[in-house]
């Protein structure tokens, strides 16, 4: 059975090109458009990964990972943030916060590749 990620981003450009790139490795892609988008699917959807920005509408992705790392159930979830914030505090804060690992926009499809590796195989 292949392993599930969501990509939880509101550009739907970029959720359709880490997507493609997900799915080429066979994993299953389930997408989100903002953080309360990706609470509400992962209660009916298990995941084995949440990739996802920090500037979105309704719920951000600081809130979404704080979220994540609050529920029992997905506390040790891995979450990359993929963001264009790129300044040093931004970075600081996803970490401090529980992400396990930050990428900055724009990116290629084989590092997205290679940072889920990583986490799930």
């Amino acid at each position: 059975m292949s392993k599930c990620v969501m990509v939880v981003d509101d550009s739907s450009a970029i959720r359709k090109f880490v997507m493609f790139a997900l799915r080429a490795q066979g994993l299953t892609v389930v997408t989100a458009q903002d953080g309360m988008d990706a609470l509400e699917k992962m209660a009916q959807t298990p995941v084995d990964l949440v990739v996802t920005d920090l500037n979105m509408p309704k719920l951000d992705g600081y809130g979404l990972v704080r979220a994540i790392r609050s529920d029992r159930d997905y506390a040790d979830l891995p979450v990359i943030i993929l963001s264009s914030l790129s300044d040093e505090k931004d970075k600081a804060e996803g970490f401090r916060i529980g992400a396990n690992a930050y990428l900055v926009k724009p990116f290629d499809q084989k590092r997205i590749q290679y940072e889920i590796s990583k986490y799930i195989s």
